[in-house]
């Protein structure tokens, strides 16, 4: 990436935003701000709203009401899609590839926003895929056919068609789904890259609650399409948030070592108190 480490015109932010299919509003007032350098998670049950509020700042999900704007003063509503492809990109849960395509190939569409209009022009592109591929550990099968891989290694091609996009704000929804260990180890390793040392405000799905505890400087709870707690991982990450937002009792518990938070969903095959007492 060849973003500016932090500025003060790098960010978006949400602010009493609702987000609708037809009549049915499944995200209610809600407020988020992505800042330069800042990784935000986004946590919380299925259908909580988490991937639509992440869809909503990048109008791919239109709000039907409040306002998105961009740390400069833009409103989302004013500028065209290529204004805003050129300001913030989204890895979205559901993509297909087209046939016929290798994997530099499909990177290389992230730099359609900064093509010219009618020579194609994109001078810094070259190096722009390399980069994306290199981040993502795609770099010794650039020229293998996207359908032949694995569904991990295809997350990762979408990743870094993301990247190769080279915008400020990035949008990932469930970017660790399909990786095994090592993979989704690294993408929260790029993840944390891209802020520290490009300066890229992230968002990020997560449902992985230690992934997010590790990753993220901020998090969202979403129940019910309202956020219901944002701050620190150590100010959201506690059991009786999650116990409330989840349904199911959650133990936190801090590492003494490293500070690191570990949460632990208990039903009845983890429960050692039940365990006890039917032994």
């Amino acid at each position: 990436m060849s973003v500016t480490p932090p500025r003060a015109d790098v960010g978006v932010s949400a602010r009493e935003i609702d987000v609708a299919y037809g009549s049915d509003v499944v995200v209610h007032a809600a407020s988020i701000a992505l800042e330069a350098g800042t990784v935000t998670a986004l946590i919380g049950p299925n259908g909580s709203g988490k991937s639509t509020l992440l869809r909503a700042l990048a109008r791919l999900h239109p709000p039907t009401a409040g306002q998105v704007t961009f740390a400069d003063g833009a409103d989302l509503r004013a500028l065209s899609g290529k204004d805003i492809a050129r300001r913030i990109t989204m890895l979205s849960q559901q993509r297909t590839a087209p046939g016929g395509v290798c994997v530099r190939e499909l990177v290389e569409f992230g730099r359609h926003p900064h093509r010219s209009r009618w020579g194609g022009r994109d001078p810094e592109g070259p190096a722009a895929v390399e980069r994306a591929m290199a981040l993502t550990g795609l770099s010794p099968i650039a020229d293998r056919p996207v359908q032949a891989l694995s569904g991990g290694q295809a997350q990762r091609v979408w990743l870094a068609s993301c990247l190769a996009q080279d915008t400020a704000l990035l949008l990932l929804d469930e970017p660790t789904t399909f990786l095994d260990l090592r993979y989704q180890v690294e993408i929260l390793d790029v993840i944390r890259d891209l802020a520290d040392e490009h300066g890229v405000g992230v968002g990020v799905v997560l449902h992985d609650l230690d992934q997010a505890a590790a990753v993220a400087d901020r998090v969202l709870l979403l129940e019910d399409g309202r956020v219901t707690a944002e701050g620190t991982p150590a100010d959201v990450l506690t059991t009786a948030n999650l116990t409330r937002a989840y349904g199911i009792r959650v133990d936190v518990a801090v590492d003494p070592a490293d500070g690191r938070i570990h949460t632990r969903a208990v039903g009845r095959f983890n429960d050692v108190g039940v365990r006890a007492a039917s032994a």
